[in-house]
């Protein structure tokens, strides 16, 4: 997909899912992390966070006791509307959700003491500029190699046939570029059983993992192929991948 198509897509899901796959049953074996907790971990309660990419805010909404404000903004007006409607369930008067690209903080400078982004792009110059001196700024991406054997069935997929570890090494070195320091990363790869065909097409309609998924009665018989090629006792079989870069803004 290109930059429009994504931006439609996520309009499209964000009216009507924001990011929400709580109802989304799947077990998953192996090591991993969860970020918003790696988040707060990093947080005071008297620190200002912003989240790039918030989506619907069901992330920072569940950790809004973690920091004095939270801040999450989103370029889908779609992503934003579903956003406001969850604020305003819950009640919180500490989180504030705004639309806005990445590409441009409209921020005063060094004014975060978090930053966070999840499956979303950023620029690393820009939150240089916002994030005060110290401050930390925590990111998770999906690795090239996830729902690889989902991505082979279909020929086509997100970052389907790119070298593994690109994505990572192009964000650490922009962030070393834009003056970040301490700069780490680990990865995990964990094998995913999804309880139901449901569960799993809900996954593959909510997310940009096969481009256009289900637009033709072709997907939903190599759909087919795959569950009968990776159903197993535990589920429907996949992967899931993802690395997650920390990094500290300039002293």
């Amino acid at each position: 997909m290109n930059s429009l198509d994504y931006k439609q897509f996520y309009d499209k899901v964000g009216k009507s899912n924001g990011w929400d796959f709580s109802n989304v049953k799947c077990i998953s074996e192996g090591i991993k992390w969860d970020f918003y907790r790696e988040v707060t971990k990093a947080c005071k309660k008297s620190d200002l966070l912003l989240d790039i990419g918030t989506g619907g805010g069901e992330a920072i909404l569940s950790i809004a006791d973690a920091a004095l404000l939270l801040v999450g903004i989103d370029q889908s007006t779609g992503m934003i509307e579903t956003a406001a409607k969850n604020l305003e369930k819950s009640g919180r008067a500490n989180v504030r959700f705004l639309q806005m690209d990445a590409e441009k903080l409209n921020f005063p400078e060094n004014f975060f003491n978090i930053v966070s982004c999840r499956h979303s792009v950023f620029h690393a110059k820009e939150i240089a500029k916002v994030l005060v001196k110290e401050g930390i700024f925590l990111t998770q991406q999906v690795g090239e190699n996830d729902k690889l054997n989902i991505k082979k069935s279909f020929g086509r997929g997100q970052a389907f046939g790119t070298k593994e570890g690109t994505l990572k090494h192009q964000y650490i070195t922009e962030l070393s570029e834009a003056g970040f320091k301490d700069i780490q990363s680990i990865d995990f790869s964990v094998i995913e059983f999804y309880q139901t065909v449901e569960d799993l097409i809900f996954l593959l309609r909510h997310t940009p993992i096969i481009p256009n998924f289900g637009q033709t009665e072709l997907d939903f018989q190599i759909l087919q192929q795959f569950i009968t090629e990776n159903q197993t006792e535990k589920g429907i079989k996949t992967n899931a991948e993802r690395f997650m870069i920390i990094a500290k803004g300039l002293g």
